[in-house]
């Protein structure tokens, strides 16, 4: 899978891409062509950095309100893909890049991510909880024995500790 991914990477995009990029020039010229996607990598450099601070901004504030920011650390690396996109000459990955960067379609591009990422973390945790020495699962249906006592309860009389600055 990984090896057809990468050929579908390296050199079928590439390809798609040259030749949008000679159909757009055969439709209006390649001086225009060329205008047209520096003014795209212009607008996306834009955008990325107006996008970027953004993403930066929402995962320190999770953070700083003692939230784990998965969401927020999603969205951070899906604007740097978008702008890596932004990168690469040509127009299908403009499009895909600037479609990475707008809130909307990023909010879609995030579920969907984040569930494939669910289902990995999931199959990996659980292909994990299934492993022990020698490659047996662990047997299934047998009681621990143990033993509880009660805790001391302090009288209610009692008032908390305070803390000093």
């Amino acid at each position: 899978m990984a090896v057809l991914l990468l050929l579908a990477l390296f050199i079928v995009v590439p390809l798609a891409e040259l030749y949008v990029i000679v159909q757009v020039a055969q439709a209006i010229e390649i001086i225009p062509t060329l205008v047209l996607l520096l003014l795209d990598s212009i607008v996306g450099t834009l955008l990325l950095r107006s996008q970027g601070r953004a993403a930066w901004q929402r995962f320190m504030a999770a953070a700083q309100a003692g939230r784990v920011p998965h969401r927020e650390a999603l969205d951070g690396a899906l604007v740097i893909f978008g702008g890596a996109l932004l990168l690469t000459p040509g127009f299908l990955t403009d499009v895909v890049g600037i479609l990475l960067l707008l809130p909307p379609t990023r909010a879609v591009a995030r579920r969907i991510v984040g569930r494939l990422l669910a289902r990995r973390v999931v199959a990996g945790v659980v292909g994990a909880a299934g492993r022990r020495a020698g490659g047996m699962r662990p047997p299934r249906g047998y009681d621990v024995d143990g033993t509880a006592t009660d805790a001391d309860v302090p009288p209610a009389e009692a008032s908390p500790p305070r803390l000093e600055r």
